[in-house]
């Protein structure tokens, strides 16, 4: 984002800076291109989790497959009209230059490189029902809803030329459980990650965005990420208090208790969730292979998927330490019984 120049910007203000626009854009995309668009056979992986629990390298070791179409950097900022912008614009014809992205977490992209972007579509069409001033929160789509986000499935399929789909998008636990049910074809994957040092990794990328820019905030609102930094708003389930200070591990810990407490519920609920214990990707030999064979693709030699980095909280609350690993261990429990 900081190498955006003024044309980018205009762009991406008149993409995803207006609902209404940018609902126009997606009628005008449909009308061109849906009749064209494959039919929706299911059978999609969709990878959601808590921010930095390892999300964005599993979404990317199975993307590495070949067997998925993704929205990536190249639909950006038109993200909701894929089709339309490949015909207008040159953007995505060259992979480009790899630059590491703004986590400064090791990961580099490039145009090909997909990425969080299908939120768009829940922000416009969606968002009243869960995006609230001091938080998100679950939401039910409705039967018109789903039928428009498998439409947008389509129109990627159909840029991509392939036949499933695969996401990554951590706003996706709000709405698993309906969604789970609803595409009873497809596979939910849940990276979860020790919750300490889940929870310091948050803090660490909260510091970091906490002085973004303007630009920078407009971005991350247009596609929905309030996951830290200055546009914060946390995930909230029911009419829970959302107490403590963001600058604390404390803040973090809580906040990975109330979303894998709603997690185990779900997960517990659908045969399609499957927990992915983060933590075991890069160092257990048979788990990578269970995922493939899981949502039937080839298990080739892991590419992107590296261990997490450790993160000690240098103090946190005993009460809420305990309550995170009761839950954590319970969730590898689930996940055994997914994948052995």
């Amino acid at each position: 984002m900081a190498d955006y120049g003024a044309l980018d910007k205009l762009l991406h203000h008149l993409a995803l800076g207006s609902s209404i626009r940018a609902e126009m854009i997606h009628d005008i995309e449909k009308g061109m291109f849906l009749k064209a668009a494959p039919a929706d056979l299911g059978r999609h992986v969709f990878v959601c989790g808590l921010a930095r629990a390892g999300t964005t390298i599993l979404m990317r070791e199975i993307h590495g497959s070949g067997a998925f179409g993704s929205l990536t950097y190249a639909d950006m900022p038109f993200v909701l009209a894929p089709n339309l912008w490949r015909k207008v614009s040159a953007r995505g014809a060259q992979a480009g230059e790899k630059k590491e992205r703004a986590h400064g977490d090791g990961i580099a992209v490039d145009q090909h490189s997909p990425e969080a972007l299908d939120e768009v579509y829940w922000r416009v069409f969606a968002g009243k029902d869960y995006i609230r001033k001091d938080r998100l929160t679950p939401h039910k789509p409705d039967r018109d809803q789903i039928t428009g986000y498998r439409e947008l499935i389509r129109l990627v399929l159909l840029r991509t030329g392939k036949t499933r789909y695969l996401s990554k998008n951590n706003n996706m636990i709000l709405r698993l459980p309906t969604l789970a049910k609803a595409m009873p074809d497809s596979t939910f994957l849940v990276p979860v990650r020790d919750p300490v040092s889940h929870a310091m990794s948050l803090l660490s990328q909260h510091r970091r965005f906490a002085e973004a820019d303007r630009f920078t905030q407009s971005y991350m609102q247009w596609l929905g990420h309030h996951e830290f930094g200055a546009t914060h708003r946390p995930f909230a389930w029911g009419s829970e208090e959302i107490s403590g200070a963001p600058q604390t591990p404390d803040y973090w810990l809580a906040r990975w208790i109330s979303a894998h407490q709603a997690l185990i519920e779900t997960a517990q609920a659908h045969a399609n969730v499957l927990i992915v214990p983060s933590d075991d990707l890069a160092g257990n030999p048979t788990l990578w292979p269970a995922i493939a064979s899981r949502i039937g693709i080839q298990a080739n030699s892991l590419q992107e998927i590296r261990a997490l980095p450790e993160r000690a909280a240098p103090q946190t609350d005993p009460a809420l330490t305990k309550k995170a690993a009761a839950l954590f261990s319970e969730l590898g429990d689930l996940s055994r019984k997914s994948f052995g």
